[in-house]
């Protein structure tokens, strides 16, 4: 699967509550509903775990309040990068960096679990990433 950005430079391919992989697996849902819960203290109940990505037109999205999406397709971009205002506090809210979730843990997270529950919404590097070719890279 090709990589998709969400607006916020979440990476649906690799997130488990993306419909083609729920589709593909199923027993994600109960996978991801105690994988939020172990490492950002949240918990969804695994049938209402099922996302389009914010992408699509119309979606089902996890996240029904994101604050997010509706602010970028407004301003008509492709994500926050492209943002003036970037690291508002809207974004700065789903900020999703490793080591911060890992400080919080407050322990060694496996190679695994980041994988399928940190990884796909580490966008604030993502963002940067994006932003520096045109020297707009956030603090």
């Amino acid at each position: 699967m090709e990589p998709i950005l969400s607006r916020c430079g979440y990476r649906c391919d690799l997130c488990l509550a993306y419909k083609p992989n729920i589709d593909a697996h199923p027993e994600n849902r109960q996978i991801l509903s105690d994988g939020w819960f172990k490492y950002f203290g949240f918990r969804i109940p695994p049938d209402q775990i099922l996302c389009d990505g914010c992408r699509a037109e119309d979606p089902r999205l996890v996240d029904k309040n994101c604050p997010v999406r509706p602010c970028v397709i407004e301003r008509g971009w492709e994500n926050c990068a492209a943002c003036d205002e970037y690291g508002c506090e809207k974004l700065r809210e789903r900020f999703v960096v490793f080591e911060e979730v890992q400080q919080r843990f407050g322990g060694v997270i496996p190679a695994s679990d980041r994988h399928a529950f940190i990884h796909p919404y580490e966008n604030k590097r993502r963002l940067d990433a994006i932003r520096a070719p045109r020297g707009g890279e956030a603090e």
